[in-house]
């Protein structure tokens, strides 16, 4: 038996808010898993230091799959983002003491490597058309195989997914919730000609992708999908929200455009509709917000028999802890399609040193035993929680809208 005697709880903010779970087991070998939740930190940090932590000493770090189980069932008010959120930090690091008992990095304890890197996508962006692809050239020199493109409306002062910074997008901005406006007509306007444009300046050779952030309705969705046809994008993400997994079923119906969704999912009952009647093309459920390794990987699973791969969310709100996680599961499932790479800024990656790399579009996660991550406790310190909101998003005539 390999007991766990200690957990903790540790809120850092360097340069945004993460959430890092650390377990310790009786022969001095220690895990760490992320618990992150974007503007909603604290909640999470909380569930663990006063309700999951003292469930966990004394037992068997080794035995995973009972304490997921234990944690999940337990609790009688399942799922949920905080829930949720909260196991998977306990599973991330059980994972990663598993791996340095045994000697190995995780993936090799998933099964091994299905391929020899995670091919990821970067983030251009820019306030014109011409911005976008000034920076996706960037990206395409950097040897990156899939970009994701995003500009802003002509008409609207802020766009989603169009940041100051063209390297470090973090949308948290504010110590109250920003309020943006948005207009679905100006947006449909854009978009096609921004992939019109893209494939004449970087050509049929490189993965474009674009993320409508749930702004649609289902048949305005289909209708973007179907303009975008001619441009063969490698998915249209979020179309619309998925409360009501059948709005899928409508888009669809009316264009072949690659649909992917997910990164706000916490549980496969989140995507079993849109996985069994195949009206998705990847799952972009993340680890920490799903449940964890343990749970992504009956995920993946249930999706790979109807022939969906997985597309993993991979923001700056999740931290390195996660980012390595990801990797691992990635490499080790046959069904993987891409991941989500927004890189970590240098404040961030001292107090996260880590063994993944990338090269040439490709990520890596290391051969160091576990995860192959770790915190600087001392200088995570030195960096104390700050509170930070998502924005909102209203339409023209003042109505709330999904941001």
């Amino acid at each position: 038996m390999l007991k766990i005697i200690a957990a903790k709880v540790i809120v850092t903010c360097p340069g945004r808010n993460f959430v890092t779970l650390k377990i310790v087991t009786s022969d001095g070998v220690y895990g760490i898993g992320d618990a992150t939740l974007n503007g909603r930190e604290l909640a999470v940090a909380a569930y663990l230091k006063d309700h999951v932590i003292p469930c966990l000493i004394g037992r068997d770090a080794h035995q995973i799959e009972d304490i997921w189980q234990y944690l999940y069932r337990g609790a009688y008010w399942r799922r949920g983002p905080v829930t949720m959120s909260a196991i998977a930090a306990v599973d991330m690091a059980l994972w990663d003491i598993k791996g340095k008992v045994a000697g190995l990095p995780l993936y090799q304890l998933l099964g091994g490597a299905c391929r020899t890197g995670v091919m990821v996508y970067g983030h251009a962006n820019g306030q014109t058309v011409g911005e976008t692809l000034d920076n996706a050239a960037h990206y395409a020199e950097q040897g990156y195989k899939a970009i994701r493109l995003q500009t802003g409306v002509p008409g609207l002062k802020g766009t989603y997914g169009v940041s100051k910074d063209k390297f470090f997008y973090e949308p948290a901005d504010s110590d109250l919730p920003t309020e943006n406006l948005w207009s679905t007509e100006k947006y449909m306007r854009t978009v096609p000609g921004l992939f019109e444009t893209a494939r004449e300046r970087l050509g049929w050779d490189v993965h474009l992708l674009h993320d409508v952030h749930h702004r649609l309705t289902p048949i305005e969705a289909g209708r973007l999908g179907k303009d975008l046809e001619p441009y063969r994008p490698f998915w249209m993400e979020d179309a619309t929200p998925a409360e009501n997994q059948a709005n899928f079923r409508l888009i669809r119906r009316h264009t072949t455009t690659p649909l992917a969704v997910g990164e706000i999912f916490n549980s496969i009952w989140d995507c079993k509709q849109l996985i069994e009647e195949q009206l998705i093309d990847y799952i972009r459920a993340t680890v920490v917000h799903a449940g964890g390794i343990t749970h992504l990987r009956k995920l993946a699973s249930f999706a790979a028999l109807h022939n969906v791969r997985t597309g993993c969310h991979g923001a700056t709100d999740l931290s390195p802890v996660c980012m390595a996680a990801a990797l691992h599961f990635d490499l080790s499932i046959p069904n993987f399609g891409v991941q989500e790479y927004m890189r970590h800024t240098a404040q961030t990656d001292e107090v996260f040193p880590h063994a993944y790399t990338f090269a040439d579009g490709m990520m890596h996660p290391g051969e160091a035993p576990g995860l192959g991550v770790d915190i600087d406790e001392a200088l995570a310190q030195k960096h104390p929680y700050k509170r930070a909101y998502l924005p909102v998003a209203r339409l023209e005539d003042g109505s709330m809208h999904d941001w």
